[in-house]
């Protein structure tokens, strides 16, 4: 039985490869070295668990490339270069490193054609099904550390993108003069703004008051000597927090001295045992500061928010400044889309068209509602 590495030649196969055959050969060899050499980039730039994976994906593609090598014997000479997309990984790579990279990986490792074609083996088959799997993995990871910022950058910069594109567009289409229109977009762009901030900062501020209120102090360690035990006020502390009533009386003995154990530490401010103040810097660093939050979000959605005022900004007006407004925003909206496409694993040009028919959906209503009031006012 052949192993399921073993190297398919041109001998085993019985004939000389074609033309064609020889030219897809050659791009599956430009492709599968381009590759390695992306996960040997990134990996330079990571340190334990993550740099060994990278280096065994690297691995893997090397023994691809030694198959389409030996396919090729000695067309294998001088390989053309890799694909447009390949390209961009590596030239990506070697600028950043970053998520978005793995990202783009992720979906090269999933458009692989070799389950369609018959010269690769089945290991190389599963090798690339499995490699998507891996990227995705540690893709996650920089998803997960980018989840919260991204999510506010997006979502704030697209907010600005179509609300004030929508207002500009509405209030364009009435005829108005030129000046009316900028200071109007100007006028959105700093009350959605200043709303933003302020929603973001009572949000965030709530939470962190949210977690104080809700978290267990020391009281229970300062009162614990001067309490009765046969009065239960200790052990209605503990069933308040989640625990059974044996587990609370448990609890309840052990601190006041009856038991020296631990024996369930999660229902306890201070798990250790240790004196002074509950400790919630950890949980406050993941809910992020209130005013490093709101002033994000009033930059996110201001940087938005510019874009179509910007024609009226240069002293443009009808629909020259419209229709050029509708542009700036539209490919705008394609890059935030493309972006949140490329993060996801999904197709960037598909989730670009769709902020795009979103934004330009809003706009157009505003636009038709703004030609109708314009009308009627003349």
């Amino acid at each position: 039985m052949d192993h399921p590495h073993d190297i398919t030649t041109p001998t085993s196969l019985g004939a000389e490869p074609t033309r064609d055959q020889i030219r897809r050969w050659r791009r599956y060899l430009a492709d599968e070295i381009a590759e390695a050499e992306v996960y040997r980039v990134i990996a330079d730039r990571k340190e334990g668990p993550e740099r060994d994976i990278l280096l065994g994906l690297a691995t893997a593609e090397k023994r691809h490339e030694d198959h389409w090598r030996a396919l090729l014997g000695e067309h294998a000479e001088n390989p053309p270069r890799p694909s447009p997309h390949r390209v961009l990984l590596r030239w990506l790579a070697r600028l950043f490193g970053s998520v978005f990279v793995l990202a783009l990986a992720q979906r090269a490792e999933s458009d692989s054609p070799y389950a369609q074609d018959q010269h690769a083996t089945p290991a190389m088959v599963a090798d690339e099904a499995i490699h998507e799997e891996v990227v995705r993995g540690l893709a996650s990871r920089g998803r997960e550390q980018l989840a919260g910022n991204f999510r506010a950058a997006v979502f704030g910069a697209n907010d600005g993108l179509v609300s004030n594109l929508a207002l500009v567009m509405g209030i364009g289409a009435t005829g108005v003069a030129t000046s009316v229109v900028l200071f109007t977009g100007i006028a959105g762009l700093l009350a959605g703004a200043l709303s933003m901030a302020a929603g973001e900062f009572v949000s965030v501020r709530s939470q962190r008051e949210l977690l104080e209120a809700s978290s267990p102090t020391q009281v229970t360690l300062e009162a614990a000597e001067h309490l009765d035990l046969d009065e239960n006020e200790l052990v209605l502390v503990y069933r308040a927090r989640g625990m059974n009533e044996e587990d609370a009386v448990h609890r309840a003995q052990e601190r006041l001295g009856y038991f020296s154990c631990d024996c369930n530490p999660s229902f306890s401010a201070h798990p250790d045992g240790s004196q002074g103040p509950v400790d919630y810097s950890d949980d406050h660093e993941a809910i992020g500061s209130p005013w490093s939050a709101a002033f994000s979000s009033f930059c996110f959605f201001a940087s938005g928010a510019i874009i179509p005022v910007i024609p009226y900004l240069f002293g443009l007006g009808g629909i020259g400044a419209v229709a050029l407004s509708a542009a700036l925003v539209g490919l705008a909206l394609l890059c935030t889309g493309g972006v949140v496409g490329l993060l996801s694993g999904a197709s960037p040009l598909k989730r670009g068209l769709r902020q795009l028919l979103i934004g330009f959906g809003a706009a157009a209503i505003t636009y038709v509602l703004g030609l109708l009031f314009g009308t009627e006012l003349a």
